[in-house]
C-alpha cells in the first residue's frame, strides 16, 4: 500500500485539477510546483542547498505560468529532491519516515500528466463514455472515407 497510495494520490491530484478550467489550470499548477519547491525549507535537511533548490523551482514555476512542459520538469526536479531527502533520512513530513518516498512516487505521476499538457481527465472520461469507444489516434485511418483525397494512392 505504501507504493500504491502515492500513485492514487497523483491521479486524484490530476482529477481535482481537471475541475479547474484553462488557462487557470496551468497557472494554478505552476504555483503548486513553486510551492513544492519550498516544501523542505523548514526541515533544512540539505542545509544551505535548500535555498538554491527553492530558487530553481521558483524559476521553473515562473516559466510554467506559460508552459506545461516546465511544470512537468518542476515535478521531476521535486522527485529527485524527494529521493535525496529519503536517502538522507530527512522526510518531508518529520513524523512520517517514508513520506519523501511516497512523494517521490506521487510526483512523477503528476509530472507525466503535466508533460501531456495537463488535460482534463474528466473531459477525457466523458468523451469516451459518450462515443462508446476511444477517439482514433493520430495517423489512424479510421473515419477517412474512400473518396477522400488522402485515401487515393498518389
Amino acid at each position: 500500500m505504501q507504493y500504491i497510495a502515492p500513485i492514487g494520490i497523483g491521479i486524484l491530484y490530476a482529477l481535482l485539477m481537471s475541475l479547474v478550467r484553462e488557462p487557470h489550470r496551468r497557472r494554478l499548477n505552476a504555483v503548486m510546483v513553486g510551492g513544492a519547491g519550498a516544501a523542505y525549507l523548514s526541515g533544512g535537511g540539505m542545509g544551505g542547498w535548500e535555498f538554491p533548490f527553492t530558487a530553481l523551482l521558483a524559476y521553473v514555476a515562473f516559466r510554467g505560468l506559460e508552459s506545461w512542459t516546465w511544470i512537468g520538469v518542476g515535478w521531476l526536479l521535486h522527485t529527485a529532491w524527494d529521493i535525496v531527502h529519503h536517502i538522507k533520512g530527512n522526510p518531508i513530513i518529520p513524523f512520517a519516515h517514508t513520506s519523501s518516498l511516497g512523494c517521490a512516487i506521487c510526483d512523477p505521476v503528476i509530472a507525466l500528466w503535466c508533460l501531456r499538457g495537463g488535460p482534463s481527465l474528466i473531459d477525457l472520461v466523458r468523451g469516451r463514455r459518450r462515443s462508446g469507444n476511444p477517439q482514433p489516434g493520430p495517423g489512424s485511418r479510421e473515419g477517412v472515407s474512400p473518396e477522400s483525397p488522402s485515401s487515393v494512392p498518389g
